[in-house]
């Protein structure tokens, strides 16, 4: 990934910094840490739990953190987000243009002059590469299709925020159908997943909610993705009850996707989606701050739900 020139951010404490020393590795740029034995192993037990909830008949797809350009751009990210978007870049070009570019890295001066962009982009959503893959399967059968697909994603926001970081974790549900089955599938999830909630021990509310678009216009996007209740958030509240943390969300694009690749459902009319989606870190994080990194400490019933041995290690 390129950046022109080197961003300034400034920070200030935050409730959730005693997590870091325990949890992360620092790599030198805000919001991309290693992880550590203690935080990963929940993240693999909060994908464990994810997987027992997923309903039959759904096929699982695991993409890798990057995706084909073209493709994102015909899903319209650049339209709403793109200013969070992350591109590949390589040094392109003849042997002698190359090592020039190493040259001039030598010598001290800028090589990022050099680069190029690749055909690839960092994913910004776990479930972006599926849809041509919907597409390139003909009509969507009356029962619609649903998808279980995870990533690691890139959104350029630097932060030290343990809850807001650029490289991240996430875990969707997809549905693809007709817009009542698709509603009707966004509905079970928002009840299923409050249910993970409350098992997870975890203090929550859900409530409309609306994506960061982009610039003016995506200001009356927001706006009218609330008052069409399109998007619905699970939120926590790390720092407090007036700030959350929006650990899962609950997203119905309509027939935004189905328009943009040619999805048809079983009727002939441009399919509508929604997906469900999962923070895995944000929920990881949530978790070690509501119930402490001593993990045999938690409750019982949450370290039985998670499988934890009854020592609690």
């Amino acid at each position: 990934m390129f950046a022109a020139q080197a961003e300034t951010v400034s920070f200030s404490p935050d409730p959730l910094d005693h997590l870091a020393d325990k949890l992360f590795y620092e790599m030198g740029s805000p919001g991309v840490y290693g992880r550590k034995a203690l935080y990963e192993d929940l993240v693999e037990r909060l994908a464990a739990l994810i997987t027992r909830h997923r309903e039959p008949d759904t096929e699982v797809f695991r993409f890798p953190p990057v995706m084909n350009r073209t493709q994102l751009e015909r899903s319209g990210y650049l339209k709403s987000f793109p200013n969070l978007l992350g591109c590949v870049c390589g040094l392109h070009g003849t042997d002698s243009e190359i090592d020039a570019a190493v040259s001039r890295f030598e010598a001290g001066g800028d090589w990022t002059a050099s680069l190029s962009p690749a055909d690839l982009v960092l994913s910004p959503a776990a479930c972006y590469p599926v849809y041509p893959i919907a597409a390139s399967r003909g009509p969507v059968p009356a029962g619609g299709w649903r998808f279980d697909v995870a990533a690691d994603c890139f959104r350029r926001e630097p932060s030290r925020h343990l809850d807001r970081l650029q490289s991240f974790r996430m875990r969707e549900y997809v549905c693809v159908g007709s817009a009542d089955h698709v509603s009707e599938f966004r509905e079970r999830w928002i009840v299923r997943a409050q249910e993970i909630a409350r098992g997870l021990g975890l203090a929550f509310r859900v409530d409309y909610a609306s994506d960061p678009f982009f610039g003016r216009v995506g200001q009356m996007m927001a706006v009218s993705q609330k008052q069409q209740s399109l998007k619905f958030e699970l939120l926590v509240p790390l720092r407090s009850e007036e700030r959350p943390t929006a650990c899962m969300s609950f997203n119905y694009h309509r027939d935004h996707f189905g328009v943009a690749w040619g999805i048809k459902d079983s009727s002939g009319e441009p399919a509508h989606t929604a997906c469900v989606a999962f923070g895995m870190d944000r929920l990881a994080v949530a978790m070690f701050h509501s119930h402490g990194t001593d993990v045999a400490k938690w409750p019982t019933a949450v370290r039985d739900l998670l499988g934890f041995p009854p020592d609690g290690r």
